[in-house]
């Protein structure tokens, strides 16, 4: 009766557990949208909206069409951009972290170029790729390269060298020894600097859209505050944004959960 008792007592703790864990969130975003909707209603200011009058933003946009065809825009520059970073960061972290040569003569130029923010090349960007989808696909492949070039050569450098001795003495040597070893060991790190570069490259798309393009959803909020100050239509492309960057983050973090990238660590 006692181990009855306490399997009962730990599912319950459990199942109460499991709740918590998403109902303390919803209840912070319904004590958010209640203090906004307070704070629009005590103010009774005509320039942002009610979050009733975003939900009706919301539904407009859908029933046009016009938030598909944007959403679809954004998705598709952060997914070229973002994926063209990944082909070259990864492989040349990869290097850099192995190879101390590939570090000293390519870390430099890493470091000169990785602190300029990308919103200051969207310039620069417009004159070389012009008014289209170059200029801000480009800015994505900066905003995330850096971070997933840095994280992926912290990721080999901290790769213990216990798993490297054991792999030689079984006869695991070159090239083989980074397939096999270093790259697997570096999962973890690797995927955090993904994790960062695809947040950054989210946040850069929309900046670019609101300058070099006309589509997406940064233009989106940009052409509403045009159309006769729809600044519903404006915190509704806000949410968008803020809900799809959620969704990407949460995608990213499945990617940790992998036993290929958690066999490092105990749980």
């Amino acid at each position: 009766m006692t181990v009855s008792s306490d399997a009962t007592r730990q599912r319950r703790f459990g199942l109460v557990s499991r709740i918590w864990k998403y109902l303390l969130p919803l209840a912070l975003i319904a004590l958010m949208v209640a203090a906004w909707w307070a704070a629009v209603t005590i103010s009774r200011t005509p320039y942002f909206p009610t979050p009733l009058q975003v939900l009706r933003g919301i539904v407009e946009l859908l029933r046009n069409g016009t938030l598909v065809q944007h959403v679809s825009a954004s998705l598709m520059r952060v997914t070229i951009g973002y994926l063209a970073a990944l082909m070259v960061a990864i492989p040349l972290g990869v290097l850099m972290g192995w190879f101390p040569r590939v570090f000293r003569a390519v870390n430099p130029l890493i470091q000169l170029l990785r602190p300029i923010s990308p919103i200051a090349w969207i310039p620069l960007a417009i004159l070389w790729f012009g008014i289209g989808n170059l200029s801000p696909i480009f800015l994505i492949f900066l905003s995330s390269f850096f971070p997933m070039v840095v994280g992926t050569v912290s990721g080999v450098h901290g790769v213990e060298r216990e798993y490297i001795r054991a792999a030689m003495n079984f006869g695991i040597t070159g090239n083989r020894i980074l397939r096999l070893v270093v790259v697997p060991a570096a999962l973890p790190q690797i995927i955090v600097g993904m994790r960062i570069g695809l947040g950054i490259a989210w946040l850069v798309v929309v900046a670019a859209e609101m300058i070099a393009i006309d589509s997406g959803l940064g233009y989106l909020i940009i052409d509403s505050r045009n159309a006769g100050n729809r600044y519903d239509l404006v915190v509704a492309a806000m949410v968008i944004i803020g809900t799809i960057g959620f969704l990407l983050d949460i995608l990213m973090r499945r990617l940790e959960q992998l036993e290929e990238v958690r066999w490092r660590y105990a749980r």
